[in-house]
Order: C-alpha cells, then sequence, then structure tokens
C-alpha cells in the first residue's frame, strides 16, 4: 500500500489488517487484543525450544548408555571368564575319557553343569600345567556350580578317583572268578553267570566256543562306578587279546601244527603244572611231546584235569577211583587234549605254550612243593626215581 505526501511523493507504508501501520501508535484501550494476537508466537518459540530440550536429553542419555556399555566392556576385558563361587552343591559323577585334553575336560565340565565357563577352567589348568598334566583318567565325584579352581583341585589330585579294583590271580576257574568280582564290586553274581554266557557281548574268539573258561585274564582291573557285569568281563577278554597278540597265538599255532584253541588249552595246563617261571616252557614241551609220542599212548595223564572234571580245587589228592572218572577232562583215561582250557592261564603260561623250550622229555615231577622244584625226564625209570623223591619229601611235610 502507498501514501501519497503532499508533495506528490509516494511512500511504501504497511498496515495491519485492522488498517493501522507500524507507524501508527497503539491504542491504549487496544492493549489486551495486541498481547492476544503476540501469545502464538510466544507459544511456537517455547514448543521449539522443548524440542531442542528433548533432543539434547536423549542424545544425552545416548552418550551415557554408550559410555556405560563401553565401561562394562571394559570391565569384561580385564575380569576374566565368567567362573562361580565356592565348592558348589549337589553332586555330580565326572568322568576324564581316555584322551581327554584339558579342553574337552573343560567343555565336559561346563556341559554338566559344573563349572560357569570352559574358560575358566582352562585359565585354572594354565596357571598349574604340571599338575594338568596329571590329571588321570577315571571317574570324579563333583558339584554343580563349582568355581574353575574347586573343579581343578578335585580332578589334580588322583586321591580323588572313584573307582574299585578287583584282582585276579592266575589259574582260576571262570566260576571262581565270577565269584571274586561279584564280592569286590557292587556286580552281582547272578547279572556275572548271565552276562559271560553272552560270548559275543564280551568279545570271546570264535575258537573259545562260546565257553569263557580260560580266557578271563588274570590281572588287577579298575572298576568303575557305573560298570556293569559284561563291560567287566569285555574287559578281561580285551586284556586275554592283549597277551595273545604278545604272543602270536594265532601265528605260533599254525607253526606248531595246532589250532589257537589247542594253544589256549595247553597254556592253561602249564598255568596248573609249572610253579616256576624257568619251567613252564619245558612244562608245555612235556606236552607236545607226549601228544606226539606213540609210547605214551598220547595220554598226557595230568592229574589237574581229573580235578576239573571232578568240579574240585586243582591240586587235591586223587584216589584211584578219582582216576576213573568218565568225563573227555580226565586226560588219565583219554588220550590227547581236553575239550578246553581248565583255568585262566597268565602272560608267562600263553608264551610258553607258543614258544616252547627244546628238549625230549616226556615226564616231569614236582619233587618239593615248597620252593616248586620240578624235575624234568624222557625216561620212565628216571620218572620213577623223581617221584620218589617226592614221596620222601612228602613224608616230612603235610602238604601231599
Amino acid at each position: 500500500m502507498t501514501d501519497q505526501h503532499e508533495d506528490g511523493t509516494l511512500e511504501d507504508v504497511e498496515h495491519h489488517d485492522d488498517g493501522r501501520s507500524f507507524f501508527d501508535d497503539p491504542d491504549p484501550q487496544d492493549e489486551h487484543a495486541l498481547r492476544h494476537r503476540g501469545r502464538p508466537r510466544r507459544r511456537r518459540v517455547l514448543a521449539s525450544c522443548l524440542v531442542v530440550l528433548v533432543i539434547l536429553a536423549a542424545v544425552a542419555v545416548g552418550a551415557v548408555f554408550a559410555v556405560g556399555q563401553g565401561i562394562d566392556k571394559v570391565k569384561d576385558l580385564f575380569a576374566g571368564p565368567a567362573d562361580y563361587t565356592g565348592d558348589g552343591t549337589g553332586q555330580v559323577l565326572f568322568e576324564v575319557h581316555s584322551g581327554d585334553t584339558t579342553t574337552a575336560i573343560a567343555r565336559n565340565l561346563k556341559d554338566q553343569g559344573v563349572v560357569r565357563s570352559a574358560e575358566a577352567f582352562t585359565d585354572q589348568a594354565a596357571d598349574d600345567a604340571v599338575k594338568a598334566q596329571g590329571i588321570q583318567v577315571g571317574f570324579y565325584e563333583m558339584r554343580k556350580k563349582m568355581s574353575a579352581e574347586s573343579a581343578f583341585g578335585i580332578l589334580a589330585d588322583p586321591g580323588n578317583l572313584v573307582r574299585s579294583s578287583v584282582t585276579i590271580p592266575e589259574g582260576l576257574r571262570v566260576e571262581d572268578t565270577l565269584t571274586t568280582i561279584a564280592k569286590k564290586t557292587d556286580i552281582s553274581l547272578a547279572s556275572l553267570k548271565k552276562a559271560v554266557k553272552d560270548s559275543k557281548a564280551i568279545g570271546l574268539p570264535a575258537y573259545a566256543q562260546g565257553n569263557a573258561e580260560g580266557y578271563l585274564f588274570p590281572a588287577t582291573y579298575a572298576v568303575p562306578p557305573n560298570a556293569d557285569a559284561t563291560s567287566v568281563l569285555s574287559d578281561m577278554v580285551a586284556r586275554w587279546r592283549q597277551a595273545a597278540d604278545d604272543a602270536d597265538l594265532e601265528g605260533s599255532a599254525e607253526k606248531l601244527g595246532y589250532t589257537p584253541g589247542e594253544l589256549m588249552t595247553i597254556a592253561s595246563l602249564v598255568e596248573a603244572e609249572a610253579n616256576r617261571d624257568q619251567d613252564r616252557g619245558k612244562v608245555a614241551r612235556v606236552i607236545y611231546n607226549r601228544l606226539e609220542t606213540d609210547a605214551t599212548d598220547h595220554k598226557l595223564q595230568i592229574d589237574a584235569t581229573v580235578n576239573y572234571a571232578l568240579g574240585r580245587d586243582l591240586g587235591l589228592g586223587l584216589t584211584q577211583q578219582d582216576l576213573q572218572v568218565d568225563s573227555p577232562y580226565n586226560t588219565r583215561r583219554y588220550p590227547g587234549l581236553p575239550p578246553g582250557p581248565i583255568e585262566s592261564p597268565g602272560d608267562a603260561a600263553i608264551a610258553a605254550a607258543t614258544n616252547p623250550t627244546p628238549g625230549n622229555w616226556v615226564y616231569y615231577v614236582t619233587v618239593n612243593l615248597d620252593t616248586g622244584e620240578t624235575k624234568f625226564s624222557k625216561s620212565y625209570n628216571e620218572f620213577l626215581k623223581n617221584r620218589q623223591e617226592l614221596q620222601q619229601w612228602c613224608s616230612t611235610s603235610d602238604r601231599c
């Protein structure tokens, strides 16, 4: 809008909607209207300020959160892996397997809830590498939520191994072996008798013909808490397999002209008859010679087989009636080998059967039962002389 001056010039003048220009003095009566018209502008300013404050506050909170997160990460970095404290609660039966590394042990401990993290345990093991290397295979009683230090302390101490052991001496028969196991462990005799009949499950070779006699190897066995009858007996057969392989049972049988089963029978006879290691190879040689010599009618005439046929303890004295028992195990009556082993031979007896001492003996007599002294001969007359020496010894001893 323009106004014209008296001199005719024009001047732009801004007018308000109510007809006043900014150059006009306001009407005092219209002050309320002026204040009313000024409020929308002030509200917009205030709203803008609030938005800015909210944004600043959000930025500040985000910054604090980010800083907090960063501090937590730094704390975690220097705090080490997650770990429990104390000795834990409850009970866990933990097994260290053969071949387990420290990492594998740590992982298994974590999986079973013993430790909070595998890293905590491996760090503990790294701090004492010597003890870590000494952790033994077996079972340990542990707890849930243990500190890595407590868990490591249990595993590093061999005294914490949970196990029972059973020793089977050489020369036991199956029935005596099973009874010994039942007495020394929590495994029942009934379950052992059932398991021993399952030749496949316990790993008997085919030439055992389903009979475990002679194949439950005499040794000391650690029996873990979770062992059952089959696992214990299969461990014994596995130990026999090791002894047979060491002696090359199959290869030796082929060279000697016998079956592996027959060699095991011979080994059991050696175990029953020989009292000293130096005599085992000679006893084996006498057995082979008698089997292969017509002069003896191929009869072994071993009293231990007669006692086995009678179901009696080996080594007991025999009567003439006993010697006539009708059994294929009676080598006094029947030529050749008995049907199978009569007891469990050890390493030395198996080695003697696979590698007999060279010689032409066909007789032997143990002339002193205390010392085990045994004399070997190739003639019957010499045998009679040696037997008389035994009788003289028996006259002064109650062992005969």
